[in-house]
């Protein structure tokens, strides 16, 4: 079955607000999660519900980064999306101290995933034409984002690996790696809404003005002070059982 042209319209307009919708009700589950108590009902629901619907905002931009024109680098960040929160949802699922054939998945498609991003880090580097084409310049902040992409895979791929190759992860590590996963799949979520979203409805040409990528630093910062929580203090030995 062809599509018409309006037909198609119709089905972006469609995958557009369901994407809204997702990324919405994401920022507003990852902020419960990230704001209540770690482990209780109210933080594993909305956990839960958080990683759902970053399912599917991933998948709807997917789409649109196929259906809008020079949008493809949004494939692979939509990629980059559902992997990180599915392998932070997988790593507190799975039993401590095992490792399974998703653990093994996850690590082929962060190394796949990891060579075009540092390939069109190389060529922005170098100065060369890029791997990519896209509607926004790959320069400023957006240049920032691209390198920032490839050192959070490549610290991925390394992750992924020494899980792998040690049989599972324990402990303060496994947490670890469900915060900073989760953590920043929600500072992908919140950067999208601010920078990409909501300066869309500014008035004048597209821009982004500087406080509208001020927001996104929350969840780093938050994932920071957790990281420093779970690594260097007392916290997971003082949690109730």
């Amino acid at each position: 079955m062809i599509l018409t042209a309006e037909q198609l319209g119709y089905l972006t307009t469609a995958a557009f607000v369901l994407h809204v919708g997702a990324g919405s009700l994401a920022l507003i589950s990852g902020t419960i999660a990230i704001s209540v108590r770690k482990g209780g009902r109210l933080h594993r629901v909305a956990g839960n519900v958080f990683f759902g619907s970053m399912l599917v905002m991933a998948a709807f931009a997917a789409y649109l980064a196929v259906a809008v024109p020079d949008q493809l680098v949004n494939v692979f960040i939509a990629i980059l999306t559902t992997y990180l929160v599915a392998t932070a949802w997988m790593t507190v699922r799975r039993k401590e101290g095992a490792v399974g054939g998703f653990e093994r998945c996850a690590f082929v498609v962060a190394l796949i995933l990891c060579a075009p991003f540092a390939t069109l880090s190389f060529q922005l580097a170098a100065g060369l034409p890029p791997l990519f084409k896209s509607a926004v310049p790959l320069k400023g902040a957006v240049l920032i984002a691209i390198y920032a992409f490839t050192g959070i895979l490549a610290i991925a791929v390394i992750s992924d690996a020494k899980v792998v190759l040690s049989g599972g992860i324990t402990g303060a590590p496994r947490i670890a790696r469900h915060l900073w996963r989760m953590c920043l799949g929600l500072t992908l979520a919140t950067g999208s809404a601010f920078t990409n979203g909501l300066a869309r409805f500014l008035p004048g040409p597209y821009h982004v003005p500087l406080a509208f990528f001020l927001p996104q630093f929350v969840p780093l910062a938050l994932l920071f002070f957790w990281l420093v929580r779970v690594r260097l203090t007392g916290w997971m030995s003082a949690r109730p059982s």
